[in-house]
Formats: C-alpha cells, sequence, structure tokens
C-alpha cells in the first residue's frame, strides 16, 4: 500500500483509459497462466509485520517520518498514519531452520530499529490495535506525507459520497464517524505471503480462506478501540467500515465491500483477478506506457502495474498477489488475517501454523472445501473476530465445536505434517506448535491477556478518563512482556 504515487487530479478520460488498460493487462495474464513460465521450483514464503509507535506513557507518537530517519533501513517503511510503520521481512525457504532464522531476523531487526526510534521518543509496538488511540488520531493531519495515503483517502470518500461511519457492537458498542481513511490506520496486522504454482494456487487460496476463522480464533489481539471494549480481533470490523466505498443505498443493492471475505471458492488464480476487474471501478486510475502483449510477445515479463495497482486498493482477507523477481513472474497467497504481536516468537507460531496448515489441507486428496460451504467458512471468520479464543466454529465431519478442541484434535497434527512437507524439522515444528497448543490448552491469547488485566487493575467502565489510565498502564506492561520475547499464553 505504501508505493509512491504522485499527487493528482484524475479526469473522466483518465478513467476510461486506465479501464481500458486493466482489462487489457487482465487478458495478458490470462494468456500469461497459459504459455509463459513462473517460478514455481523452489516456492518461498514470507512476512511483514504493521508496528504502532508510542511515546513514553503509551500514547500514539505521531513521528513515523523521525523513526524512518533514524531506523535507516530499507525494510522499514511508512504506512497510512503517522504512528504507524511497517516492516518488510526477505522472504525465505522453511526448510533447514527456516521459522528459527525468521524469528532470530525478525527480533535483531526490531531490536535495532526500537533503539534508533527511542532517540526520537517513538517505541514500536505490536498489537493489532492500539489501544490508546482517541478520535483525535482519526484526524486527516495524522495522515503520512506520502501522496498516496492522501488521494486513496479522497478516492474513497468522493466514492463513498459522506463521511465514514464506523458502527461495532461487542462487549460495548462504538458508534463514530470520521471525514478521512484515518481508522484504517488504526488496524496493523502480521501478512503471511506464500508463493505456490498458478495450477496449485486456487487449492491454497481455499485452504486460506478454510481456516481464517481459526487463525482468527488463536490469534485475536484488538479488544479495544477509542476507549471501547468491542470485539475480540475488532481489526476486522473496523476495516471493513474504515474502506467501505458504499452508500447505505449501494450496500442495500447488494454491491460488494472491497474489503472482502469473497463469495465462492475457486479454481484458478484468474477467479480472483477478473472479478477484482469485473466488479469494482478503479480508486486509483494510473496508467503507464507499458503494452504488455507487446513485452510478452517479445519475451518478456510484463509489469501489469495497473492490474497489480488495482488488486491493491481491493482488501481481500486472502489476496492474490502477481509479482516479479530476477525476471521470472510468480503467485503468492497474501494472508492478511492476522493482528501484529503481541510477540515475535508467537508471530512465527502463528505464521508456522499457517504454512503447515494450508499446505497439508491444499495437498489432501479430499479437499476441505469439497465438504464445506463457503458461507460456513465466512461465518467462522466474524464468529472468530468476535469471540476469540472461546469461539465456537463449524467444521465437516464435527459440526459446530470449540475452535481451541478442534486445533488440539485435529489441527496441530495436520499442521505438523504440512510443516514436514516444507523442510521444516520436527523438533522446529514441535517448538512452534507447542505455542499453538499452549494457547489453546489456556485460553490466553492477546486478547484474553489484555481484557484479564484491565479487569485485574480495576477497569472502569463508566469512565472514559480514567479507563485511558488504565489502558496505558495495561499497554506499558503488554510492551514489557513484548520485549521479553515470552509467549503469551505464559503471561
Amino acid at each position: 500500500m505504501g508505493d509512491h504515487v504522485d499527487p493528482q487530479e484524475f479526469s473522466r478520460a483518465d478513467r476510461t483509459r486506465h479501464r481500458e488498460k486493466v482489462r487489457r493487462c487482465l487478458d495478458v495474464f490470462e494468456r500469461m497462466l497459459a504459455e509463459a513460465v513462473f517460478d514455481t521450483d523452489d516456492p518461498m514464503t514470507g512476512l511483514e509485520v504493521e508496528l504502532n509507535l508510542v511515546d513514553d506513557v503509551g500514547d500514539p507518537a505521531l513521528r513515523n517520518a523521525e523513526a524512518l530517519e533514524v531506523i535507516a533501513d530499507p525494510d522499514f517503511q511508512t504506512e497510512l498514519g503517522q504512528f504507524n510503520i511497517e516492516m518488510n521481512v526477505a522472504p525465505g525457504h522453511l526448510r533447514d531452520g527456516g521459522l528459527s532464522r525468521y524469528e532470530a531476523g525478525l527480533r535483531r531487526s526490531l531490536n535495532e530499529a526500537e533503539q534508533r526510534s527511542n532517540t526520537v521518543g517513538a517505541h514500536l509496538v505490536m498489537i493489532g490495535i492500539l489501544p490508546t488511540l482517541d478520535a483525535d488520531h482519526f484526524q486527516p493531519e495524522v495522515i503520512s506525507a506520502n501522496p498516496r495515503y492522501r488521494l486513496l483517502g479522497e478516492q474513497i470518500l468522493n466514492a463513498r459520497g459522506e463521511d465514514i461511519r464506523i458502527d461495532i457492537h461487542g462487549a460495548e458498542r462504538l458508534r463514530t464517524t470520521a471525514d478521512s481513511i484515518m481508522p484504517e490506520a488504526a488496524c496493523t496486522s502480521t501478512q503471511v505471503h506464500v508463493q505456490t504454482s498458478p495450477e496449485r494456487f486456487a487449492a491454497y487460496w481455499n485452504a486460506s480462506q478454510a481456516i481464517a476463522g481459526i487463525q482468527l480464533a488463536l490469534a485475536a489481539n484488538a479488544p479495544y478501540l477509542l476507549g471501547r471494549r468491542l470485539w475480540a480481533e475488532t481489526r476486522i470490523p473496523l476495516f471493513e467500515q474504515a474502506t467501505d466505498t458504499r452508500s447505505e443505498e449501494l450496500k442495500a443493492q447488494g454491491v460488494r465491500p472491497r474489503v472482502w471475505f469473497g463469495e465462492r471458492w475457486i479454481t484458478s488464480v484468474f477467479d480472483l483477478f477478473e472479478e477484482n476487474v469485473r466488479y469494482f471501478p478503479a480508486l486509483l486510475p494510473v496508467t503507464d506506457d507499458e503494452d504488455p502483449l507487446t513485452v510478452l510477445e517479445a519475451g518478456g515479463t510484463p509489469n501489469l502495474s495497473e492490474l497489480r495497482l488495482h488488486n491493491g486498493t481491493i482488501y481481500r482477507w486472502n489476496r492474490p498477489v502477481y509479482d516479479i523477481a530476477g525476471g521470472v513472474p510468480h503467485l503468492r497467497v497474501e494472508n492478511r488475517v492476522l493482528a501484529a504481536g503481541p510477540t515475535v516468537v508467537d508471530t512465527v507460531a502463528n505464521a508456522a501454523f499457517y504454512f503447515g496448515l494450508t499446505r497439508a489441507l491444499a495437498e489432501s486428496d479430499r479437499p476441505l472445501w469439497s465438504q464445506m460451504s463457503f458461507s460456513a467458512a465466512e461465518e467462522n471468520f466474524h464468529i472468530a473476530a468476535r469471540d476469540g479464543i472461546d469461539a465456537q466454529v463449524y467444521w465437516p465431519g464435527v459440526g459446530r465445536v470449540r475452535a481451541t478442541e478442534l486445533v488440539l484434535r485435529r489441527l496441530l497434527p495436520l499442521a505438523a505434517e504440512g510443516l514436514a512437507g516444507w523442510g521444516v524439522s520436527s523438533a522446529e515444528a514441535d517448538h512452534y506448535l507447542g505455542i499453538i497448543e499452549q494457547r489453546c490448552l489456556t485460553g490466553r491469547n492477546g486478547a484474553e491477556w489484555f481484557v484479564r488485566r484491565m479487569e485485574e487493575v480495576g477497569d472502569p467502565r463508566d469512565n472514559l478518563e480514567r479507563r485511558f489510565v488504565a489502558l496505558r498502564q495495561v499497554l506499558r506492561e503488554y510492551r514489557a512482556g513484548m520485549h521479553a520475547n515470552q509467549p503469551v499464553h505464559s503471561w
């Protein structure tokens, strides 16, 4: 999302030209899937982590420009809000200690970044929603300096035709409006990437959709927003509402939202890109001079810039990615379900569970999605976002069951089998999946821990000012646990 786009205005002719170019890119992509050689021999995995910046007392620090300047590492990039940054982890293989390398690399980079950003009064926090955000942090002037963010915000609000409305009913209720897309900046996530061949893409995407609710139940880490306790993973309804370009009338007509779980199992990666082009108008109709067909017929690899930019403004929870490395195209599933944090070791354990379980399900002789309706997977997703570690989900052959019980009895063995297929040693798999097991046995993830600590310090529900004092105190404890890198189930 942070790619640079120059400030500009778009005419009707710009939009017409862009639509034609996007469709031309889609035609070329379809031809590439049939004819081109994609990088599939040795699939890679990857991680991205979005971070919040806070000051010494735990309030948001609007200093991402200063923090990035002193961090001085190209792996750290700007994000939507001035209290956000993003860290990109170099892609790697899982075999021969790949998960441990992810953990060591993440810890090293984050510790160095914390030491440097501390010099400008900003501390890093990995959490799904920063609980000390208040309404002032949703103002337009808090948007980061990258012109793309302001341009994107203008386009979303212009398409919507009215202010953004947030209405989330959980343990408590929050109703508010915003005249910018800044509520989206409150949502900080971990994005997990898995590379796959065009032939296997549908299986990996379908598997990712099927387990999305399980991921949320295990890793929920965003129970508070603007001083209200809402869902265990409030990031899900907040992100859905904060980027919604539809008016109430368009919602009533059944127009699809840009933050989208989807509506069906797929048979090809082309299905997703084609739906994106067919259903969604461009938000950023920027058109370049490349003729993708000419490039392809000359033996090159077309950038498909318009198709990729369009794809980047449709926020599927499992997003298809077309990318190029070393002149060779490849495909990835970008899993966007997980909140950031609480710790690096929890983050890698969450990724290990995802990598292992998706592989086991995608390579199964009897696909799970042939036994489960798509609507059941979507229902699991929202139930788990609301209820977190206590969620009850539907699973084929079992019926409705606690997510933790399902994981302990059925899914952990499958995840271990999938990690073995990636070349992960049994000792490494046992270590990271053991963290998931203990989370299920203790019933403690980031959201549950935060809510419980708030109760223990005497959560003043009827006094918002005093509640923010408690939120700051618990957030300071959370930061200490994050830096200790002990799994959250042990806090």
